[in-house]
């Protein structure tokens, strides 16, 4: 089945300030600040563990869109430091974050019988962890203003299951029960907190990184035929991030056609 058109921007996020974690390379994250520039935001930040990447894509989103204010933090979200001199800087350049999309994960493939203490830790510190630790750092700004909004990228496995990816899985499983119980925690002060769960979205990193004839075979299991296109993820991610989804919080959207 044919990709569908390119959406232009209608202007869910005109006037909101956004900051996007792992936004550096080709994937879901840097669609996500794509759009949110294309929908209108009044200034954005993205960050990434590498440096020379994040400014060329700082550089590309100014171009593509003409918004000015695009800044960019290196961030390890391993590191606590890192992720509060991320806040910090996005609370001062941005003149505070509306919105946070916590996009930093890791993946790989593995047997659970010869998986290593440290595979399983890495995976878990990026994806759930890390995920932790911005919402954490965020969360007292928000709150103090009484108002904010977060959105986490999970995946489809932390409901099924798939060989070689117990880490992972187990890893977004987790970013959904903090997507869940952070949103309870976060509603009395007018934040909302909600969270998208792709199945597969073909980019450039994802194809490097896997066997093709996997790649293959997931996609085929969607209903369409195919693998989404990054930014039918990033456009969930911006419903969520707007104010259309004003009365969602502690939800996880699947972006999915597969079948049941």
């Amino acid at each position: 089945m044919s990709i569908p058109t390119y959406v232009p921007g209608h202007g869910l996020l005109r006037g909101k300030s956004v900051l996007i974690t792992a936004a550096a390379g080709a994937g879901i994250g840097f669609s996500a600040a794509l759009r949110a520039a294309e929908e209108g935001c009044r200034a954005l930040m993205i960050s990434d563990i590498h440096e020379g990447r994040l400014q060329e894509a700082a550089a590309k989103i100014r171009e593509a869109t003409g918004l000015e204010q695009v800044h960019g933090q290196v961030c390890n979200v391993t590191s606590e430091e890192q992720v509060q001199a991320l806040v910090a800087a996005a609370e001062r350049e941005l003149e505070g974050v509306d919105v946070l999309i916590n996009n930093a994960g890791l993946g790989g493939s593995r047997l659970l019988v010869e998986m290593s203490d440290e595979e399983w830790h890495r995976v878990l510190d990026v994806t759930l962890t890390g995920t932790m630790r911005m919402t954490r750092a965020m969360l007292p700004k928000m709150i103090e203003r009484q108002r904010g909004v977060i959105v986490n990228n999970a995946s489809v496995l932390g409901w099924r299951a798939q060989k070689e990816q117990s880490h992972y899985a187990a890893a977004k499983a987790g970013v959904m029960a903090l997507t869940r119980c952070a949103a309870v925690e976060a509603a009395e002060h007018g934040i909302r907190i909600n969270a998208v769960s792709p199945s597969i979205a073909l980019h450039d990193f994802l194809k490097r990184s896997a066997p093709k004839e996997l790649l293959d075979q997931l996609a085929s299991r969607e209903a369409f035929g195919r693998a989404a296109e990054v930014w039918e993820v990033a456009n969930v991610m911006m419903f969520l991030a707007s104010d259309y989804s004003s009365y969602m919080t502690g939800e996880v959207l699947s972006v999915s056609s597969q079948r049941a």
